[in-house]
């Protein structure tokens, strides 16, 4: 090969590429056009049945009775199940076993499932599950957070993370600050609700259509249901519409109850919940109560740092746990905390058993430290900025300050260059002067302004769920098809693996296509969950069509008489000894040659430990950064308020697809402002949530983003060796909206002239900041 064509080889190798670069979401035409199949648009077969849950009017109580008659009476019903005609487990739960399927002789929320009815219609089962007669003996009912930790009524031993001495740091720190925090749960709503469709097969054999983060817990619980094994089960998940951690593991419910009925019946049966009965009986993000105590200097240095967080957790255990433990694990944010007390307690309440939600307790953790930092600046009238500035964890080992609190390096610090640009671009500083002229002689209308920054670990906090498995397979055409165990809920995961199977392959975007997540082609997957997606089954799919690459390669140089080293993939072609071989000929010829043309993948991410007991290790394989910038103007006679321009910073390091990844940074900052300001949930006394419903659950609109939202990605190599270098983009962009709730209290703070702290909780509704302003004056 002369040297002109090995450069012009070298070169085109070096350009091509499929990873890094802006690419359509695989199904944004299909979305589009109204043609994505999701599980309720799946043909149904004939024979196929509709089943709905009768649920619990009470929080609290002993069923002494129940009359089906009229239920089994009402028109088209085909059979009604209760827990005694459960063949296997009455259960559900993903962890700790105290989840049944259906209540059995306890009622523990109102909106618990007692039976299930199956018609012929989807209707007429809703319309049979309202006629039970149920006789309830009615038991106290503990309804808050509060009101658990006054009862110490858990779900789950409390967890303790212990660095330094705290009470000796407090009671030495020149200045201090105690005080409570209340900040909300939140409602997933996703689009697509709760839904499975259990078709019957051969030798008790069941496929299980289901709307799910997570196909193989959903197997093992319908195996365990059924009193069957894993391999009778195969579930199958094409897309979500949407998921946002409420399909992690209460999609079980679901997919359980429509199997038990399907193989009852030996017929098809799809159990679709409506929004109001998905609202009332599925968990949302956890509400966190705090109360804390804060020793710092006169510069704002954090010296102390104590935070008791009591989460609802709902009347079983399900994910709150793991949930508490990232609650501890983000309590510093992005903060060096030398001397810290956290405590994080699960409270047992009468209410829905609250669940994974993006962020999965990150912003929990966090957002209590950014409370108390704002509480610091404003104490010592300072700009908030600056004090946390000063107490961001130091670079490398300076002065010994990048070890978080559960003993973890920090060891790739970005969030100084970060925020510097941040702070440059968005004009923060003079922004900031020209808020404060604006309140100065607008005794009404009051604007704020913050910039809040994000530090967020990535990886599952137990260890052993973060592996992934994937099969890559090249037909003889040369096209690809890939199998993988993550799930696409409209996140880009599958466009993602494809733009890496097709950059290892050297091959357009078009030639590889993603297939359904499927059980029965890649076992034992762990959820969708953690900001993984891409990670793990990236790097698996990776993995596989690697192993392609190299049998190809080592086919053509025995084929080509060439050095290994000298062929190149790319532009759909095989490039040897300075001849260009179209990928599907080639293919065509190693597959007459005998060659392997499929493999599986595997990746386990490494690095990682826990110990639960002490809480310290290595739970993070890296962290993703990011700072936000809002600006807000509030109307301090009605408690209204309006975004006016939001400047967003993210590192997804060496993205995989820039064009997704600012997607999802706006969505999630949307998200998280949502939870922070307009989504209120609401309990009335009986224990009946009261906002089931979009009449009553204010989730965020087009009209609520702002006229001007800036979102760029920060320049940043992950030092991990992650996929390609990038970094995960799921759930961090949620906690970027803090800056629009600081934003608010400094615009709330600005009735005061700055020197009273607003007692704002969160979600800051036009009533909670009316309330706030009305505090400020007073004081």
């Amino acid at each position: 090969m002369n040297k002109t064509t090995e450069s012009f080889l070298q070169q085109k190798t070096a350009d091509w590429a499929e990873v890094g670069v802006p690419r359509p979401h695989e199904s944004a035409v299909l979305h589009v056009m109204g043609e994505a199949t999701y599980t309720d648009d799946i043909p149904e077969l004939h024979g196929t049945l509709h089943a709905a849950l009768g649920l619990s009017q009470k929080a609290h109580a002993r069923v002494r009775g129940i009359d089906l008659s009229a239920v089994k009476q009402s028109r088209g019903v085909a059979a009604v199940y209760t827990a005694q005609d459960i063949p296997g487990t009455n259960d559900c739960g993903p962890i700790i076993h105290d989840d049944p399927i259906l209540a059995d002789g306890l009622v523990e929320y109102v909106g618990q499932p007692i039976f299930l009815v199956v018609a012929d219609t989807h209707d007429n089962a809703r319309r049979a599950a309202r006629l039970a007669k149920v006789d309830y003996e009615e038991l106290p009912a503990i309804l808050t957070p509060q009101e658990a930790k006054k009862a110490q009524s858990y779900v789950l031993p409390p967890m303790r993370l212990q660095r330094g001495d705290f009470r000796r740091a407090f009671e030495q720190a020149p200045h201090r600050v105690r005080g409570e925090l209340y900040v909300g749960g939140q409602e997933q709503f996703y689009l697509e609700g709760q839904i499975s469709y259990a078709v019957p097969k051969e030798d008790r054999g069941m496929h299980v259509y289901c709307s799910t983060q997570h196909p193989s817990e959903m197997q093992h619980v319908v195996a365990h249901a059924l009193g069957l094994h894993s391999h009778h089960v195969v579930v199958e998940c094409r897309r979500m519409g949407g998921g946002f951690g409420g399909k992690e593991s209460q999609s079980a419910l679901w997919a359980a109850a429509a199997s038990i009925a399907a193989a009852k019946l030996n017929r098809p049966v799809k159990l679709r919940a409506d929004r109001d009965d998905d609202m009332m009986v599925t968990g949302k993000r956890h509400d966190f109560h705090y109360e804390y105590e804060v020793g710092y200097d006169g510069d704002g240095r954090i010296l102390a740092a104590k935070v008791e967080m009591v989460s609802r957790a709902g009347y079983s255990a399900d994910l709150s746990g793991p949930v508490a433990t990232r609650a501890v694990c983000h309590f510093d944010n992005t903060y060096y905390l030398s001397d810290v007390d956290i405590l994080a307690l699960c409270g047992k309440t009468n209410t829905q058993s609250n669940t994974a939600f993006r962020g999965f307790g990150g912003p929990q953790g966090a957002i209590a430290i950014e409370t108390i930092i704002d509480e610091i600046a404003r104490n010592l009238g300072k700009d908030a900025l600056d004090v946390r500035k000063l107490n961001f964890y130091g670079r490398n080992d300076e002065e010994g300050r990048n070890v978080t609190q559960y003993g973890q390096k920090v060891t790739d610090n970005v969030i100084h260059e970060l925020v510097a640009e941040l702070e440059a671009n968005s004009d923060y500083r003079q922004r900031r002067e020209a808020v404060r002229a604006f309140n100065a002689t607008s005794p009404v209308l009051k604007k704020g302004i913050a910039l809040t920054p994000v530090k967020f670990g990535i990886a599952f906090n137990l260890t052993h769920l973060n592996q992934a498995g994937a099969l890559v397979h090249v037909y003889v055409d040369g096209s690809v098809l890939v199998n993988h165990g993550g799930t696409e809920m409209g996140q880009g995961v599958n466009t993602k693996v494809a733009q890496v199977v097709a950059h290892e392959l050297g091959l357009d975007l078009l030639q590889v296509r993603v297939s359904a997540t499927d059980t029965s082609k890649v076992a034992n997957t762990s959820a969708t969950a953690a900001s993984t997606g891409a990670d793990l089954n990236g790097k698996a799919a990776q993995d596989a069509a690697r192993q392609i690459r190299e049998r190809l390669t080592a086919f053509a140089a025995q084929a080509w008489k060439a050095d290994p080293g000298d062929i190149r993939f790319a532009g759909n072609h095989i490039h040897v000894a300075g001849t260009a071989h179209p990928f599907n000929e080639v293919v065509r010829k190693a597959y007459n040659a005998r060659v392997q043309l499929w493999s599986d993948g595997f990746y386990a991410t490494p690095g990682l430990h826990w110990d639960a007991a002490t809480m310290t290790g290595n739970p993070f394989f890296y962290f993703a950064y990011g700072a936000a910038v809002s600006e807000v103007v509030v109307d301090t006679l009605t408690g209204e308020w309006k975004l006016l321009r939001a400047d967003a910073l993210y590192d997804a390091g060496n993205s995989l697809n820039p064009a997704i990844d600012i997607g999802q940074v706006e969505g999630g900052f949307i998200q998280g402002m949502g939870w922070l300001t307009t989504e209120e949930l609401w309990w009335n006394q009986a224990g009946k949530l009261m906002t089931h419903a979009p009449s009553t659950y204010k989730i965020p609109g087009i009209s609520d983003c702002p006229r001007d939202f800036r979102v760029k990605l920060f320049k940043n190599r992950n030092v991990s060796d992650s996929i390609h270098r990038s970094k995960a983009v799921g759930e961090p962009p949620l906690l970027l909206p803090f800056s629009v709730f600081f934003a608010i209290r400094d615009a709330v703070a600005s009735v005061g002239d700055y020197k009273v702290n607003p007692p704002l909780n969160a979600p800051a509704t036009s009533e909670a900041i009316l309330n706030a302003v009305d505090a400020v004056r007073v004081a």
